[in-house]
């Protein structure tokens, strides 16, 4: 088979709205490498969007899904619970940010932990507004794009979008928005458009992903936790993307000296099988009534099974330490490559959730093409990167923390030269 083959199948079989970032169609994968149904072998600094974590069909991940599945693969824990699940909550709230009771439920899916995490904020509190922020991503159902801070693709043409949804800038100091700014957006909602007494939640990413890789200061961060004290609002951590290690702690509020009362996570956990989670305060989750959460396929079994092996490599193989590691050699390379490259504006990220962006060096504006020039030549090269920001214009890293050093090393060669190549064209 040949990938332009494929790629001329799914144009026929696949709804069009199935974006995609390459026409490269993979054949097998073993921890930071992919190779394609033509035999091509990649480099992957993906990871499945931040999922394979502990990288492409780790050994411990693999045989404990092997494991699960000689003893059952389905039963809907809502009608024959399993201890794995019950365990693997209890160490979530072991592990979640937060010096008080918790407890924890499971889905499938990022976005489904959102829309429950709004659930559970809303039943808790009785109200029913939330605030996000833009440039924030949280997922495509209808509660999920609705709090998405980027209209297309997320949200064109799909229509009205839930109610009671407000959205407020995010601080980007490359773009001069500042948490001041941020803050100030909250105060003129509530005195323009928004009661604070019908607010149900705030929901923020700590690093904006899909948005550009943009870290949450410190500053806007505990303002947000004093405002949601101050008037009964629950304070949501999104942590689908910047979870279990890749910025450098297992999560990424314990970064902050603050923390959130529910958090949102997913891709990472499961080393590559779809399981999501929300984590919060025991008495802000015992709030639904039994029924009131929950589906068919959350938790399934074999996903339970990944996540804790995920969990054990995580601590096992110190990969909070390898992220620091990795990202603080990225960060390295990319400011050697920035001192020939005034295309560069910023390099920015905690642990191995590191982002460059490109602006024109004359006039500063954000530079899309120029971006995608650095993506095709890495890509032709052997490197496989993604883009994101709201201008089009950040290559994000997200290879898994289990790259080993040789392949690291060659990665960084390639993106040097992929950087170089983009300047001549």
């Amino acid at each position: 088979m040949q990938n332009s083959e494929v790629a001329k199948r799914r144009v026929e079989a696949v709804a069009r709205g199935v974006g995609m970032q390459t026409q490269i169609y993979a054949d097998r994968a073993l921890n930071s490498e992919i190779w394609d149904i033509e035999g091509n072998r990649y480099i992957d600094f993906a990871a499945g969007i931040a999922v394979v974590n502990t990288g492409h069909c780790h050994p411990k991940v693999m045989a404990a899904v092997a494991e699960q599945m000689g003893r059952f693969t389905h039963t809907c824990h809502q009608v024959l619970p399993y201890e794995n699940y019950i365990r693997l909550a209890e160490r979530l709230n072991a592990a979640a940010p937060g010096d008080y009771a918790k407890k924890t439920i499971f889905v499938t899916t990022g976005a489904e932990a959102v829309e429950n995490a709004v659930k559970i904020a809303r039943i808790h509190t009785g109200r029913n507004a939330v605030i996000a922020f833009g440039g924030a991503f949280h997922g495509r159902t209808f509660m999920g794009m609705t709090l998405t801070g980027k209209v297309e693709p997320y949200k064109k043409g799909f229509g009205a979008m839930m109610p009671d949804v407000y959205h407020v800038p995010f601080p980007q100091d490359v773009h001069g928005v500042t948490t001041e700014d941020a803050m100030s957006g909250i105060t003129k909602l509530f005195k323009n458009d928004l009661d604070p007494g019908r607010v149900a939640a705030i929901i923020f990413e700590p690093v904006q992903g899909e948005g550009g890789f943009y870290p949450a200061p410190a500053d806007l961060v505990r303002a947000i936790r004093k405002l949601c004290d101050d008037h009964g609002i629950v304070m949501i951590a999104d942590e689908v993307q910047t979870g279990f290690a890749r910025t450098g702690t297992m999560f990424a509020m314990h970064g902050y000296d603050v923390t959130a009362d529910l958090t949102t996570m997913a891709k990472g956990l499961g080393g590559g099988l779809p399981i999501a989670a929300v984590t919060g305060k025991a008495e802000i989750m015992d709030a639904a009534n039994p029924g009131g959460l929950g589906g068919t396929y959350g938790g399934n079994p074999l996903g339970i099974a990944a996540a804790h092996a995920v969990l054990d490599v995580i601590a096992e193989e110190k990969l909070c330490d390898r992220a620091n590691e990795l990202g603080s050699r990225l960060k390295q390379k990319l400011e050697a490559i920035r001192s020939t490259t005034p295309e560069i504006s910023d390099i920015r990220g905690p642990g191995f959730m590191v982002a460059v962006e490109f602006a024109n060096p004359s006039n500063k504006a954000p530079d899309a093409d120029f971006t995608n020039r650095v993506k095709t030549e890495a890509q032709k090269r052997g490197l496989i990167l993604l883009t994101c920001g709201v201008y089009g214009n950040v290559v994000r890293f997200l290879a898994p923390i289990t790259i080993p050093d040789a392949i690291f090393a060659e990665a960084m060669d390639i993106l040097e030269a992929s950087v170089a190549a983009a300047r001549q064209a």
